[in-house]
């Protein structure tokens, strides 16, 4: 097991690095003078030469993508184009709600995909239209999807509200609204936050949870026609305990790369369910930074997008192994 560890983050340390080179790389073919970005466009030639002496963009590119990359090792995004504040901390700032808003709709997604595999490979009664009103429903693009969300449980019946995290104002230690009122004790709060935070988790759960119970619900299949699953059932095993100690274990690997997969796709794909729900999230500062041309924001933002997916991998691989431990051998 640890040598299929260390062969794990081995691999995402390597990925990243190339992440961060091909970033820099756009960084520095971009049409845009950073110098210039940062001391205004009126400022003179003499002022402009100066900051690029003092940014060190008169430098080799291998000195600077090797200042890049002990920026990247200590924190250092550069500064935003747009705020004025450093990447690092107005990813910080925008960061926990994003987080907040796809774990939340990961679980739903993990709830959903459950739900849509068992019904199928164990065939409930009367299971097949909610799979099939999911089915449909995961066709239609994210932003589609939350604008009816919005018309329909916002417009006409009033039950959800249609935009922002809640009325919520202490930031709290996580700056996630959820945890935050929970710590705080504060159950109204709480519930508030709670009913901004489910439509737009529905949103971006919905294909994810279609793609992850397809998997599921085919390795499930699989695993049910096998020798020892009719052995299991020949001792008497009810099906719930057949499902549960013999089937499970076995048929959940590709469901969990395939969850892995999803998971790294959601933060890619908050952008646009932010900017619909106006979620104070990386998102929304992402969709504000690239009209400005705000290339570190943006770079930032790709890195940390890009670490987290590369991450999510790298844990649902130790998933797998632990589900099957002859993976770690192979």
């Amino acid at each position: 097991m640890t040598s299929f560890l260390l062969r794990r983050l081995s691999t995402a340390v390597l990925i990243l690095l190339i992440l961060s080179f091909v970033i820099f790389l756009l960084q520095s073919v971009s049409p845009g003078d950073p110098a210039r970005a940062y001391v205004g466009a009126n400022a003179s030639n003499a002022m402009v030469a100066a900051e690029r002496q003092r940014l060190g963009l008169n430098d080799p590119m291998l000195v600077q993508f090797v200042r890049f990359v002990g920026g990247l090792l200590t924190g250092d995004l550069g500064r935003s184009l747009r705020t004025r504040q450093p990447v690092t901390a107005d990813i910080a700032t925008y960061l926990p709600a994003t987080v907040e808003l796809v774990v939340v709709a990961f679980l739903l997604a993990l709830l959903l995909g459950t739900l849509y595999a068992l019904s199928g490979a164990l065939r409930w009664p009367g299971a097949a239209l909610g799979r099939g009103v999911l089915l449909l429903l995961a066709t239609a693009p994210p932003f589609l999807l939350a604008l009816i969300g919005i018309i329909v449980f916002f417009g006409q019946l009033g039950w959800l509200p249609a935009r922002g995290v809640g009325d919520f104002q202490d930031p709290g230690p996580f700056g996630m609204q959820l945890v935050d009122t929970l710590l705080h004790g504060q159950a109204d709060a709480f519930g508030d936050a709670l009913q901004h935070l489910l439509l737009p988790a529905v949103v971006l759960s919905i294909a994810p949870a279609v793609a992850i119970g397809r998997v599921f619900r085919s390795s499930l299949q699989s695993v049910l026609g096998v020798d020892y699953v009719r052995t299991a059932r020949s001792k008497g095993l009810t099906e719930a305990q057949v499902v549960l100690h013999h089937v499970v274990r076995n048929a959940i690997g590709p469901a969990l790369s395939m969850a892995g997969l999803q998971l790294g796709f959601m933060f890619a794909g908050v952008v646009v369910v932010e900017q619909v729900f106006s979620w104070p999230g990386i998102g929304n500062y992402l969709a504000a930074s690239i009209p400005v041309a705000d290339f570190p924001a943006i770079a930032g933002v790709t890195l940390v997008l890009g670490a987290i997916y590369v991450i999510s991998n790298v844990a649902v691989d130790l998933l797998q192994a632990v589900a099957d431990p002859r993976i770690a051998v192979e």
